[in-house]
């Protein structure tokens, strides 16, 4: 049995961990809701791969993540546990190459990517994602196609 392969304990306890409602995610979701702006939740989007963004604009093809510093290895705040840092340094790299192919994925469905870091600023965040939004609907008033790829 490899180390990732979970006996029970060990899968009961990381289960009481959610993979969203973290506090960066709600922080970004009230401040964004507080702006009049309205979303999806953890919605799958594509059905080449199993990414869930944490929030989802479908009509402007616009999907947001909040990655946690641990998880998604940020280089200004994460840490490897000292038990196994070097398969902890692996998991976690993977984690950020699995990150990359399934952006990749999305944007080449049409999808515009923002991540944003949970230590970041909540309304710096919720202001980029409506940058993006405007930029959409300025684009479908105009005449233009929305959801024809990346907009610049």
């Amino acid at each position: 049995m490899s180390h990732w392969e979970a006996d029970d304990a060990r899968r009961r306890h990381m289960a009481r961990f959610g993979r969203r409602d973290t506090a960066p995610e709600l922080a970004l979701r009230r401040e964004l809701h507080r702006r009049g702006r309205r979303f999806f939740v953890d919605r799958r989007v594509s059905t080449r791969c199993r990414v869930r963004p944490d929030l989802v604009f479908p009509r402007a093809r616009v999907a947001v993540f909040v990655d946690g510093c641990f998880w998604h290895y940020c280089e200004e705040h994460a840490h490897l546990p000292r038990a196994n840092a070097e398969l902890w340094r692996r998991k976690l790299l993977a984690n950020r190459q699995r990150d990359a192919q399934n952006e990749a994925v999305l944007v080449s469905e049409g999808w515009r990517v923002l991540r944003f870091w949970e230590h970041g600023d909540p309304g710096a965040a919720a202001t980029s994602v409506e940058r993006e939004l405007d930029r959409w609907d300025g684009i479908t008033r105009s005449g233009g196609r929305p959801g024809a790829g990346r907009i610049p």
